[in-house]
Parts: structure tokens; C-alpha cells; sequence
């Protein structure tokens, strides 16, 4: 039986990670390690704490000596790396908890990995640690884009990024890094944009928008997401880098006037406020590397978005 920690798994992406698992692969035995932050939730997961192939596991990654003991304790097979501080306004507020959280904690977790001998340590990262594109529409961040990370977040990521890089580059440590645009779907903490509008707009409250909502931004379905992972977790070439890009280039603008319209609610609501500091005028992926792998996402924007909003209202979520 294949032992699976995904870190992180009671946030967003893991914790939708670990119910693609437990339905897809109900043979594996998977590990949810978490420290329970204000971003975390178990209550995602009532449903399958009597599973026997699933066990909660309460731990911080920036302690090592607790994360070194459970890698020695349980074995684990693969590592699923999405635990991390995510949020770009907090990290500017607080940049201390993200390079803790994000380069220390990976760090732990890789050494831990090391000590014991694992099968694959997949890393989730981010496309912000690209920086930020032009408004050409040609233009795509490719696996080999230089690093240019413009806040404290994507900062930290990079720097996990590259720690994960020297780990396969100096100890052999069998690693993929993925790089993600901006997610989407259920269970998303309300403070990120879809959320957040769809939360306010049900509530006929003010509907913020950083700046002139221009800036642009490649939406990717959290099961499309989960899908790619599956495939890289048992497909990926060792040391590879792979972009996860949804193919749904959306300002931010139009991102709220479509929930708008969905929920028949007036443009009145939105209110446009002081934008964000170093805010990233584009993001777009180019996904070819990882579809020649035999992905490709199932998800248009306008399917995914009512589907979410629609889970939203049924889940109470947002309350």
C-alpha cells in the first residue's frame, strides 16, 4: 500500500488533492499534515475522518525534529507538498511567517524526505514566482523563464523553488516542482478574489477591485489542478519542472462581472479601491510541457465558475 503525505491538506488544494485521492486510488493511504492555521479547515473532511485510508495528522513543517520523526514513523511513499503561507496582501503585511513557513518549512521537508528515502516529493508552487508579463497576447511563462518574484509570497516560494531544485541536483532527491496559475473552485478561504466577490455580492455588500481590474489573470479549476498532480505524481521525470495553466486568461474586472451576472446582481456593488503594492499586471502559462504528458484541463472558465458559485451556495461556505 502506497503511503501519501500531502502537507497542507486542510486548505484548499490539498484538501480537494486528498478527496481526488480517496476516490480515484482507495488503496493508497493518505497522510493529512497540516498545523491548522486561520486558513485551515477541517470540516472539509467530516466526511472521510472514518476512512481507514485517511488519518489527520496536527503539525507545523517549520518544526523539524517533529517532522523528521513522523517521516521515520510512517514511511511515506510520495510527499505532496502544498502546505505554505499563500495569501500576497498578508505576506506584505508580515513577510517573516512566508519565509518561515515557505522556505524554512520546505527546507525541513525535504531534508526529512532525504533522511528517510522516498519515492517523489512533488512541490507546489506558483506562477507569481515568474513575475509578471505585458499585456501581449502572445506572450506565455515557460518552465524556463527566469525567476523575477515581486512580492514577499512569490518571493518565498521562489526561494522554496530553488531549494527543492538543489535538492534534486545535489542529493539526487527524486523531486518535481509544478507551478500553478490561480486557482479556483470549493472550498476556498473567502479571503482570495472569487470567494471573496461571491460572498459580498450575496450579501448586496460593496464588491472591491485593486486598481482599474486590468490586471490579467489565467484561471485553473482546483479538479484540473488535482488532475495534473495525479499525473506528475505517477508520470513526472525526476528533477522536472511542469506549468499547470487553465487556458482561461480573465481580467479581474470581468472575473466579477461575470459572478455579478450569474447571481443577477447589480455592477452598482463593484468599488474600485487603491491598488496592491507591486501588483503584477499579467500572468499566463504555457501548459505544453505538462499536456505532453497527456493533460489538458476539463474545465472552460464559464462551466467552472457557475459550478463554484453554485457550490458556494449550497455549502454555506461563505458564512
Amino acid at each position: 500500500m502506497k503511503k501519501i503525505l500531502v502537507t497542507g491538506g486542510a486548505g484548499f488544494i490539498g484538501g480537494n488533492f486528498i478527496h481526488y485521492l480517496l476516490k480515484y486510488y482507495p488503496h493508497y493511504k493518505i497522510y493529512n499534515l497540516d498545523a491548522l492555521t486561520y486558513a485551515g479547515d477541517l470540516t472539509k473532511h467530516l466526511h472521510i475522518e472514518d476512512n481507514p485510508h485517511y488519518s489527520f495528522i496536527q503539525a507545523n513543517i517549520i518544526d523539524y525534529e517533529t517532522i523528521l520523526s513522523l517521516f521515520q514513523q510512517f514511511q511515506f511513499d510520495y510527499v505532496i507538498h502544498f502546505a505554505a503561507e499563500s495569501h500576497v496582501d498578508r505576506s506584505i503585511q508580515d513577510p517573516g511567517i512566508f519565509v518561515k513557513t515557505n522556505v524554512v518549512g520546505t527546507q525541513n521537508l525535504l531534508e526529512a524526505a532525504r533522511q528517510v528515502g522516498i519515492t517523489k516529493f512533488i512541490h507546489v508552487s506558483t506562477d507569481e514566482v515568474y513575475g509578471e508579463l505585458d499585456f501581449e497576447p502572445t506572450t506565455f511563462f515557460t518552465e524556463d523563464t527566469p525567476l523575477q518574484p515581486n512580492s514577499p509570497y512569490s518571493a518565498s516560494k521562489a526561494g522554496s523553488d530553488l531549494l527543492v531544485r538543489a535538492y534534486y541536483e545535489t542529493y539526487k532527491l527524486p523531486v518535481n516542482i509544478t507551478r500553478c496559475s490561480n486557482n479556483y473552485g470549493p472550498y476556498q478561504y473567502p479571503e482570495k478574489l472569487i470567494p471573496l466577490i461571491i460572498s459580498r455580492a450575496l450579501k448586496d455588500e460593496k464588491v472591491p477591485i485593486y486598481g482599474d481590474g486590468q490586471n490579467i489573470r489565467d484561471w485553473l479549476h482546483v479538479y484540473d489542478h488535482c488532475l495534473a498532480i495525479d499525473l506528475i505524481m505517477h508520470k513526472g521525470i525526476s528533477g522536472e519542472i511542469y506549468n499547470i495553466g487553465g487556458h482561461n486568461e480573465l481580467t479581474n474586472l470581468e472575473v466579477v462581472r461575470k459572478i455579478l451576472s450569474f447571481l443577477q446582481k447589480s455592477e452598482k456593488l463593484i468599488k474600485f479601491v487603491p491598488d496592491r503594492l507591486g501588483h503584477d499586471k499579467r500572468y499566463a502559462i504555457d501548459p505544453t510541457k505538462l499536456e505532453g504528458l497527456g493533460w489538458k484541463p476539463t474545465y472552460s472558465f464559464d462551466t467552472g465558475i457557475i459550478q463554484t458559485i453554485e457550490w458556494y451556495m449550497k455549502n454555506n461556505w461563505l458564512q
